[in-house]
């Protein structure tokens, strides 16, 4: 069962006063307002929506305004030690980003760490620190405690707190049986993308360890599990960057690396082959891209248990130097067994998983494994992942004006070389229609694809907000409350939003510059579906071209 059928409620509100512009400041007068109607816990621009990553979530009441009220001291004083102001610094770009610990100096009485939009915190239910992104976790403590403090409180009054707002910061709660996540922000994002990431770090965790370490608490409430992760600060740091750039992590979706029909065909064979050898998944990867994916029968691999898979290997430095064998554990599959991976790369992009259940398979797997890359070679799959790689994804420059009808159905035939004459990018800005960037995902596939960044939206700050932008958008497509929203149409100064679902194919996230799309928003009004005809056009190329059915 997806937690959209458990996250039909919304959160508990607990509305507190603006933080101090000053972190010297007095504390407001005001006392802590709750809320007892049950409204949803954010404003009418943050839609309320389920999260789909598909982990069952706890639900919540508006019952414990009373005793909410008791624990405002505590919780009032531990919200303004962490006010954030405006003039806190740009993230890194993604390709100037370093993994692992950021600012293992700072505690909570450092003013630096105060000043960091983003917190994610892991904590057991006895208040022991397990992971903090920002500063060391046992100088953090304290804070842990206090954060314990407010779940436990809220849980003995028979309630589970899921977010409390205090100003322009969200404090977003998820309860794993004795582990304890929570998300302090103030970037503006859905509350249904913070709880999302929550549920994926816990994920993180699992492959590593497995929910059999629930049964360590249960022997002893005061076990101490940062050991168990010792060393793995990369793997939860390159996820938590995955966040700001990668759509899969809220599409619930993996995107797949362009590549000529035959060439995907000759990697996805020698997989089955070896699939049909007693191997219960074999994938072959580019970065965080699919170049094929094959199961042994009725084994599915779910689109988080690959993301974090894929994370776990990519951010993992001892993977690349020589082959492996590792237990791994998957959330969606089976979350309280291990699995185990035999992983080799092939280049500093390319690498291949392949993962049984028995743990003596080392041998057999380097076999297959010596199999697929002799293929791989003999067939040039490889030279041809480097060349798509070298070439980029799409680009709504290659996208043609109408869908020709005697095209070929596979993209990879159409695509221009990033050097290709024809290209011409420097003649218009964005592609037909205006079109500056687009995101189709399908719903029978679980695949997605989304073309690459280009002028105008070149920074990393243009492509963070357009980001977040499609976050709030898949959010309200998702809003049970007042939705959802399968077709919707968003004007601001920076851009035109359009979203379309079709529940039999997919949906489309795209953006224009304002101008371009005046006449459409105004079809959309008098006649919707005309208005989206061209759209699904365009999407009928993109769909046909891009997708294989792995």
């Amino acid at each position: 069962m997806s937690s959209a059928d458990h996250d039909s409620d919304p959160p508990i509100r607990l509305d507190l006063p603006p933080l101090s512009p000053s972190l010297f400041d007095s504390e407001p007068s005001s006392e802590l307002q709750q809320q007892s109607n049950g409204s949803a816990a954010r404003p009418s621009s943050y839609p309320s929506s389920p999260t789909s990553s598909g982990y069952a979530a706890e639900r919540g009441s508006s019952s414990t305004a009373s005793s909410i009220s008791q624990v405002d001291d505590v919780l009032h004083h531990e919200i303004q030690e962490i006010t954030i102001h405006d003039s806190q610094p740009q993230p890194p770009s993604h390709s100037s980003w370093l993994p692992g610990k950021r600012h293992a100096d700072e505690d909570d009485a450092s003013i630096s760490w105060r000043k960091r939009k983003k917190h994610f915190f892991v904590l057991s239910n006895s208040g022991k620190p397990i992971y903090s992104r920002y500063g060391d976790e046992h100088k953090l403590a304290g804070f842990s405690a206090t954060l314990q403090a407010i779940i436990s409180f809220v849980e003995n009054g028979g309630d589970h707190v899921k977010l409390v707002r205090a100003g322009k910061h969200q404090v977003v709660f998820l309860v794993k049986g004795p582990i304890y996540l929570v998300c302090i922000s103030c970037t503006e994002e859905p509350y249904e993308s913070l709880r999302g990431q929550l549920e994926l770090i816990y994920g993180q965790m699992i492959v590593i360890l497995t929910k059999s370490v629930n049964r360590c608490f249960e022997k002893n409430p005061k076990f101490d599990m940062t050991p168990l992760l010792g060393g793995t600060d990369i793997v939860f740091s390159s996820l938590i960057h995955s966040f700001s750039w990668n759509p899969a992590t809220f599409l619930h979706a993996y995107t797949c690396l362009p590549l000529a029909y035959a060439t995907r065909q000759a990697a996805g064979a020698i997989l089955q082959d070896v699939a049909d050898s007693g191997v219960l998944f074999a994938i072959l990867m580019c970065r965080h891209k699919v170049i094929s994916l094959v199961g042994a029968q009725k084994a599915s691999l779910h689109p988080d248990d690959m993301l974090l898979l894929a994370n776990f290997v990519m951010s993992s430095e001892s993977f690349r130097t020589s082959e492996a064998f590792s237990p791994v554990c998957l959330p969606r599959y089976n979350g309280l067994a291990f699995l185990y991976a035999y992983i080799h790369f092939f280049d500093d992009d390319t690498y291949l998983m392949l993962l049984t259940t028995s743990s003596d398979a080392f041998y057999h797997l380097k076999d297959c494994r010596i199999r697929i890359e002799t293929v791989l070679l003999k067939s040039n799959v490889l030279s041809e992942v480097q060349r798509s790689l070298l070439d980029g994804g799409m680009h709504v420059e290659d996208v043609p004006p109408l869908p020709s009808s005697g095209s070929s159905p596979h993209l990879s035939q159409h695509r221009l070389p990033s050097d290709s004459p024809e290209r011409e990018p420097n003649c218009h800005i964005g592609g037909v229609a205006g079109l500056w960037h687009f995101i189709y995902r399908s719903i029978y596939l679980d695949q997605y694809i989304s073309s690459e960044f280009s002028s105008p939206i070149n920074t990393p700050k243009q492509q963070k907000r357009l980001y977040r932008a499609y976050q709030k958008l898949f959010a309200s497509m998702h809003d049970k409350g007042i939705g959802p929203h399968k077709t919707q149409f968003r004007r601001d100064e920076n851009y035109v939003l359009v979203l379309d679902l079709d529940v039999s194919e997919g949906m489309i996230l795209s953006i224009s510059k304002p101008l371009i799309f005046c006449e459409m928003h105004l079809e959309i009004h008098t006649n919707n579906r005309q208005a989206n005809l061209y759209m699904w056009d365009i999407v009928a190329l993109l769909y046909f071209g891009c997708f294989d059915e792995l």
